[in-house]
């Protein structure tokens, strides 16, 4: 969305014809099976450019025929047939003396070139997620093993692998750039408009040499030049941190958006391709910029849909080995907003010949008996790998659980321990409640530090606050006792075996 909001303007593609001498140059590579963790080398480099020479020809067909692969081994976008584009944004922290660094933003553009909409995923930094290749870990982390372990294609690699992977979406492309680029691309717009809903004191901001550059903004309209705006984006110093400042890092995108389409970004064009020379790194071609900046102004603000994983799909916890504060995804919650923001619209064809639509007949059902196959596939990968990461978590903690049948339905406590066994739960007994007529299932927690077990069990059995009770018997065998209700449905079970008391 960067490229695309500073390179805006339908008439942009003929600008570059006289403005780009060094497109970004990728490799045709060979087509890769999705469980296969080692990517092709992804030769992107640094955005250049003069002003001399005039490309013979690009093309404007992608992946649909040319079968060209992203370096996560999905096929890139036919922009004929208008597919959707998916870019990865990587905002990198690094510091003079560090040789590697990770990524301090992360955010998953997706635009739609049939609907004309797009969206921004912002994904915390702290999200605790499986790297391909490696072990669990925080998703910032990954670039930082790509670069450090030499991982074919590096850092950025690596890190659309696993947004890939663990999101369940494809990831064509990436832009990532360094702080003093970003500072550099806000200052040859001569600055960009917000406005702050609140005032943000924050003397501690970090400088680049592990001082403070203490930042204060007042609430209301401000026009920021670059090293405010690179403040205002990255500062903490407000109430939900990460989360408060992933929507402020979308306000300052869509502020640049805005400000570039609304000077006439064309006379700045060589301006803004000088000043990102050594500053973006992608591995988009030209013909991608081409294509992509056309859409810029034909996009309205209110068809760009601006989404953040949050405290409301993610859970905070310590991982017992390290100590470290991570957040572990809510995954349901978190494939309903992928379901929503990456939803295909139906693509427009270009008025295709009857003798092309007869040709693609036979084609077309192939394709679709196996991308049936493939997502049926990747679902169970996908619910096996969950189901993983929930028993390890699980094991972790080796919570000791009571389950007590608080219904008058036969057999369910005992179906239930079983279900909860097979998830990964330890059981040590299951047994009638003292009463058979609770109307919703109640939590009695004799332990306050195994709270990824409490938080699972009050999504399973959609236990309310009220309704998880602490004992103060800290002193108990167990360390939880679930009293089903009657508003709780055992998955999966016969209700002809759920009939009369236990």
């Amino acid at each position: 969305m960067m490229l695309v909001f500073l390179l805006g303007g339908a008439y942009v593609g003929y600008v570059f014809y006289f403005t780009v001498k060094n497109a970004v140059v990728r490799a045709t590579l060979p087509g890769l099976p999705s469980v296969d963790l080692a990517l092709p080398l992804a030769s992107a480099l640094p955005l250049t450019g003069t002003s001399e020479d005039v490309p013979i020809a690009l093309p404007v067909v992608r992946g649909g025929e040319t079968g060209q692969t992203s370096v996560t081994g999905v096929l890139l976008p036919d922009y004929e047939r208008k597919e959707r584009v998916n870019i990865l944004l990587l905002g990198i922290d690094k510091r003079p003396d560090e040789f590697y660094s990770r990524t301090d933003t992360i955010i998953l553009v997706t635009i739609d070139p049939n609907s004309k909409t797009a969206g921004m995923l912002s994904i915390p930094r702290d999200l605790f997620v499986s790297i391909p290749g490696y072990d669990e870990d925080r998703i910032n982390k990954a670039y930082w093993l790509g670069d450090k372990n030499n991982y074919p294609g590096g850092g950025p690699a690596l890190a659309m692998k696993t947004v890939q992977y663990n999101l369940g979406v494809p990831v064509h492309f990436y832009a990532q750039i360094d702080f003093k680029g970003f500072e550099k691309i806000v200052d040859t717009l001569g600055g960009i408009d917000i406005y702050a809903p609140q005032t943000i004191d924050d003397p501690k901001f970090p400088d680049s040499n592990y001082g403070y550059d203490p930042f204060y903004i007042e609430e209301g309209a401000h026009t920021l030049n670059g090293h405010d705006a690179m403040r205002y984006a990255r500062t903490r110093a407000t109430r939900g941190a990460d989360f408060a400042r992933a929507k402020r890092q979308q306000q300052v995108l869509l502020a640049i958006r805005d400000k570039a389409l609304r000077i006439g970004i064309i006379p700045k064009i060589p301006e803004l391709w000088n000043t990102m020379s050594g500053t973006i790194e992608t591995d988009l071609q030209l013909v991608d910029i081409l294509e992509l900046a056309q859409l810029a102004d034909e996009i309205n603000v209110d068809d760009i849909q601006n989404m953040v994983i949050d405290s409301n799909m993610t859970i905070d916890y310590t991982v017992p080995d390290t100590g470290a504060r991570v957040l572990l995804p809510l995954r349901e919650k978190i494939r309903a907003v992928i379901d929503e923001m990456f939803v295909e619209s139906e693509p427009v064809e270009q008025g295709p010949t009857q003798a092309e639509i007869e040709a693609a007949q036979a084609a077309q059902e192939a394709a679709e008996a196996q991308a049936r196959t493939q997502a049926i596939a990747e679902e169970i990968e996908q619910e096996a790998q969950r189901q993983e990461e929930i028993k390890a978590f699980l094991a972790l903690e080796n919570a000791r659980l009571v389950v007590q049948n608080g219904t008058n339905m036969t057999n369910l406590a005992s179906q239930t321990a079983l279900y909860l066994k097979n998830q990964g739960f330890n059981i040590v007994q299951f047994s009638p409640a003292d009463t058979p007529d609770y109307p919703h299932t109640v939590i009695v927690v004799y332990s306050e530090e195994k709270n990824y077990t409490l938080q699972l069990l009050a999504v399973i059995f959609d236990v309310a606050e009220e309704n998880i009770r602490r004992s103060p018997n800290l002193k108990s065998d167990v360390d939880f006792r679930v009293i089903i209700g009657s508003d709780f449905e055992l998955p999966g079970a016969p209700q002809s075996q759920l009939t009369t008391g236990e």
